[in-house]
């Protein structure tokens, strides 16, 4: 992914705002693998990811220390698309931020430490899927009810927790292996 943001976008960039709305969007092309995802925050700044399933070398292309000859190239990227998502690169008030994914192997186990555990994204690292929030609060909801199933002995209880949540983790990293079929998770 690489990170934009444009701010002042009620009056520099209107239509582009009108687009977003008051919450978030995104925007895909199934043929290019290309994306962007753009989320409105305060004082009406647009704060934008643009998506491309690639490996990761493939990112060696763009310099990214040259902050207008990387918008060009990756505003290039989206020739054909409407000019207010476009703008969304083109525009960005910052030079790009790459932001690449990584992500935890499929079947990925830690070895057990008593007392300690990982939830949300911590225990499910794969890339970003809209889903972190969510998997966070399931994990604390399932590592509760462990705990209150067994509260004179934590330590099973997050052997338990743990013993549910390694299945997840698989059916997660197969999802995110979908979703972005560049996505080596290593």
């Amino acid at each position: 992914m690489i990170e934009t943001y444009l701010y002042e976008s009620d009056t520099r960039h209107p239509a582009t705002l009108a687009l977003v709305g008051g919450g978030s969007m995104t925007a895909y092309d199934e043929t290019t693998r290309i994306g962007l995802g753009v989320q409105r925050e305060r004082a009406d700044t647009l704060h934008s990811y643009a998506m491309f399933d690639q490996p990761l070398d493939w990112f060696d292309g763009i310099d990214f220390n040259d902050g207008p000859a990387a918008v060009r190239m990756v505003a290039a990227m989206f020739e054909g698309w409407a000019p207010e998502l476009v703008a969304l690169v083109a525009d960005s008030d910052i030079p790009p931020i790459f932001r690449p994914l990584y992500g935890l192997p499929t079947g990925h186990r830690w070895e057990h430490v008593p007392g300690v555990t990982l939830i949300g994204d911590a225990a499910h690292l794969a890339p970003p899927d809209g889903e972190g929030a969510n998997w966070a609060l399931f994990d604390a909801g399932q590592l509760g009810n462990a705990i209150a199933q067994q509260p004179k002995n934590v330590d099973a209880a997050i052997r338990a927790y743990e013993a549910a949540l390694f299945p997840r983790n698989i059916d997660t990293a197969t999802a995110a292996a979908a979703y972005y079929p560049a996505f080596k998770p290593h």
